[in-house]
């Protein structure tokens, strides 16, 4: 019976050896298999072979416990910098001349963006969260919750960068042309140039609507945005160039604006202009390295966003994306937790680089330097006295 086969050293065949061992992996296959379709916790991770993973049969795309946590520490520090960048706003608005409101205005409806943007879409983050969010094989499928989510954070994220990119074109006004900005900047036409602000927005947010684009679930199953990996089409790629555009010529356009703001004023300074200008130059100078550090924060928290965007759609509808998905993944929901903190920023340029906090933070370096200075003068004296004062040293 045995006679075509190979024997072992104790005359054992070896066929029944190649059965007990296939008979151990079916067993182990079929324990791993029922262990990764048994009822898990929704906040713990899901363990699977590497057979699987590498087959991509079974992902683990869960949230984990830190999720739902960091997201309720981070709406709460936005809501509360909001609020208090939104009363200091207030009162500057109040006690500020006519010149200074526009900026104002654009600035307290950029604090009151960023806070509703973070509040509404954060809800219903934290709700998906606490779900356990939707599964890998769902994330493509279309209901009310996840367009309304989309259409959110494409609106909130394209309005800082326009009301960013306003305030820039405003200040440069105000500075290189003061007498046009004083008949052209009123406070009828600041507020209509914000009702357009929103409105293009909204547009370009609704978009889906008429089919141009489209919104899906990105991992890991609790978040919506316009949909740049896995079967995405020409519409959705198209989409995405839209969006992506805009947000980084609003950063460009601003950009530019805050050098030209920024150099006039460095030039006014260098030419030493009459006494009588130096409060509204004060003023100038605050309003625009308040505008520096939108512009920084903004770009630092958008960027990544808005390229990483554009690159995975590009990889996706090329089809080159291959073994690189969950890198791509992994990306995308880096970036946007980096641009969820955009909101939260913003409001601290206004809470700390006010005029009086930097007279304080000047006065109390200024002091500092001069207290160094007063002791090491002191010590420089009372450490090495002089030799013709002390005639016992000439012995």
């Amino acid at each position: 019976m045995f006679d075509n086969e190979d024997l072992h050293e104790d005359g054992s065949p070896a066929t029944q050896e190649s059965s007990e061992v296939v008979m151990r992996h079916t067993n182990s296959s079929g324990t791993e298999l029922l262990n990764v379709f048994s009822n898990h916790s929704q906040w713990e991770p899901q363990a699977t072979s590497p057979s699987l993973a590498q087959t991509g049969n079974v992902t683990s795309e869960r949230p984990i416990l830190s999720g739902p946590i960091a997201a309720m520490l981070s709406m709460t520090l936005g809501i509360l910098s909001n609020t208090v960048a939104l009363l200091i706003l207030a009162n500057a608005y109040a006690r500020l001349r006519r010149r200074s409101k526009a900026f104002l205005l654009f600035a307290s409806s950029l604090v009151a963006t960023d806070f509703v943007g973070h509040v509404i879409p954060g809800s219903i983050v934290m709700r998906l969260y606490l779900s356990g969010g939707v599964p890998s094989e769902e994330y493509n499928r279309s209901d009310p919750l996840c367009q309304f989510l989309g259409g959110s954070m494409v609106f909130f994220g394209l309005c800082p960068l326009f009301l960013g990119c306003a305030m820039a074109a405003e200040r440069c006004l105000g500075v290189t042309k003061p007498l046009l900005h004083a008949s052209l900047v009123t406070t009828a036409r600041t507020k209509l140039s914000l009702s357009v602000i929103w409105l293009a927005a909204l547009c370009v947010a609704l978009l889906p609507c008429f089919q141009l684009g489209s919104y899906t679930y990105q991992y890991p199953g609790t978040w919506c945005f316009i949909k740049v990996l896995e079967h995405t089409e020409r519409a959705d790629v198209a989409f995405v160039m839209l969006f992506s555009g805009l947000g980084l010529a609003s950063l460009a356009v601003a950009f530019i604006c805050n050098t030209i703001s920024g150099l006039t004023l460095v030039l006014a300074r260098m030419r030493k202009k009459p006494c009588n200008r130096r409060s509204t130059q004060s003023h100038d100078i605050e309003m625009v390295v308040q505008l520096l550090g939108i512009m920084v924060t903004s770009c630092i928290c958008w960027s990544p966003l808005l390229i990483v965007g554009l690159i995975t759609v590009k990889q996706s509808y090329h089809h080159s994306v291959g073994d690189d998905l969950a890198t791509y993944k992994t990306l995308m929901i880096t970036a946007v937790r980096i641009a969820s903190w955009n909101q939260i920023l913003d409001p601290w340029v206004y809470i700390l680089l006010r005029r009086s906090v930097l007279q304080r933070i000047s006065f109390i370096t200024k002091r500092q330097r001069d207290l160094k200075e007063s002791t090491f003068r002191c010590w420089e004296i009372h450490s090495f006295p002089s030799i013709e004062k002390n005639p016992v040293s000439r012995v």
